[in-house]
């Protein structure tokens, strides 16, 4: 089958490419950007690209059109198809129908730590010999690919809440039909397309309504909102792990992030010992461990597998030093995950200084929806810069309770130029946006090199 995908160059769609190709499919594809890395990831499968959204695309007369949920009503090639009555489907109902169907779904939903956590549970179930396919929001240095089919039964995947596409405006994640779900957390986030946090547990709800009675739940003993997603209604053993004291069946940890025994109720049953900084880590390791245990992977086993999992790239990434300042490279940008990116780093580096260099680029963040956070998010850091770019609200105002702690740039050169005073030896440079950030990080290295 030839089919073609509108939006190919993002991390989903670019996962169902590889996805559709390894399949023994032809996929071409076309999107407003194509460019590194994922452009050079697809043209080395063998796969088609083409810029922009021009009609003229029909001419390649695909068996079928695959929608990213980047593609709105008024895109041009779009209303073409439309137009001409072309069989179209959306990315998520196609990996159901021809990824997913017949395989044990194991899917990884939360606000934060989805690409992590699918990559962690990816490599604990490949570790113990079941060669899971898995598709994940990021590339796991483990694996150096994003998405794979795999030769078991098993399939992992990282479970979005964002929506499908312009005409299915439902979660993601309510395709995919899991028997095992990972609900790592859920805050407010989104609010392109969810008013309030009511709406994205409404849809939280709906993914607990597709596992079956033979499925398991694996929640997050700490989070308010998802006893409320259960409350509505749960047909599936729950797993509950990250619980603070002593709880009949639930997984918590005893130790520091990088060191920690696993225990159910009072009895030990794995210890964690891996490169990787941070409670959220920690968490997200049980969340893993509680999911392979559902498809036979013992704890113990889950965790010797953790102890050579890379992580995912962009995740506290190091991107380089120079003139003895490290530079690192992370995906945070909600208001939590930057605050907690901060305080793993600050475990790591104890009083050498944190400078935070922040781009407030996701919808939510342009919003402004959640910025009377960001004080908040930043205070562990010792100095912090953010770049203003076409933010819709004044990010100097947002700061100001930090006083000279918080710097604000209106553009990048401005930005590496008031980093590259302040920085000096032994200093920590933590980048944190979800886009590409102007290739801030290299522009540092080079400034600080001079």
């Amino acid at each position: 089958m030839h089919i073609h995908i509108l939006g190919i160059c993002g991390t989903f769609m670019g996962g169902i490419a590889a996805l559709a190709r390894e399949g023994g499919h032809r996929v071409t594809g076309c999107d407003a950007g194509v460019y590194p890395p994922m452009s050079d990831q697809l043209r080395a499968l063998g796969i088609e690209l083409i810029e922009g959204w021009g009609a003229d695309q029909l001419k390649l007369a695909p068996d079928l059109f695959v929608v990213g949920n980047v593609v709105s009503r008024g895109n041009e090639l779009m209303e073409a198809i439309l137009d001409a009555g072309l069989p179209y489907t959306s990315g998520p109902q196609w990996l159901a129908e021809n990824v997913l169907q017949g395989r044990h779904v194991l899917a990884v939903a939360g606000t934060h730590g989805k690409t992590s956590t699918t990559s962690m549970l990816a490599w604990v179930l490949e570790q113990a010999g079941l060669k899971p396919g898995f598709l994940v929001g990021g590339v796991p240095q483990n694996f150096g690919v994003s998405a794979r089919l795999g030769e078991g039964k098993t399939f992992v995947i990282e479970a979005d809440e964002y929506d499908t596409a312009f005409f299915d405006k439902r979660s993601k994640f309510v395709h995919y039909r899991p028997r095992t779900a990972v609900l790592n957390n859920l805050e407010f986030d989104h609010a392109d397309i969810f008013p309030d946090l009511g709406a994205i547990e409404t849809q939280f709800h709906h993914l607990v309504r597709t596992v079956p009675a033979a499925g398991r739940l694996v929640v997050n003993a700490r989070e308010e909102s998802l006893q409320r997603v259960l409350a509505r209604g749960c047909w599936s053993e729950v797993v509950r792990f990250g619980a603070r004291k002593e709880t009949p069946g639930a997984l918590r940890a005893r130790g520091e992030p990088h060191v920690f025994d696993v225990l159910r109720g009072s009895l030990k049953i794995a210890h964690v010992e891996w490169p990787l900084l941070g409670e959220h880590n920690q968490l997200n390791a049980l969340a893993a461990i509680a999911a392979a245990e559902h498809v036979g992977v013992a704890p113990e086993v889950a965790a010797k597998a953790l102890a050579s999992f890379q992580n995912v790239r962009r995740r506290m990434e190091l991107r380089g030093e120079a003139g003895g300042v490290k530079v690192y490279d992370d995906f945070a940008h909600h208001p939590t995950a930057i605050r907690t990116t901060v305080n793993g780093l600050r475990r790591k580096v104890g009083l050498d200084r944190i400078l935070a260099v922040l781009e407030p680029r996701s919808n939510t963040m342009k919003l402004g929806t959640m910025k009377a956070q960001l004080p908040w998010s930043l205070e562990e850091a010792d100095l912090s810069f953010c770049y203003q770019g076409n933010l819709g609200w004044d990010a100097r105002e947002v700061l100001a309770p930090m006083g000279d702690k918080a710097i604000v740039c209106d553009t990048i050169d401005a930005l590496v130029t008031a980093v590259r005073r302040t920085a000096k030896p032994g200093d920590h440079v933590l980048c944190m946006s979800n886009g590409g950030f102007g290739g801030v990080h290299d522009k540092l290295l080079v400034a600080l090199a001079g």
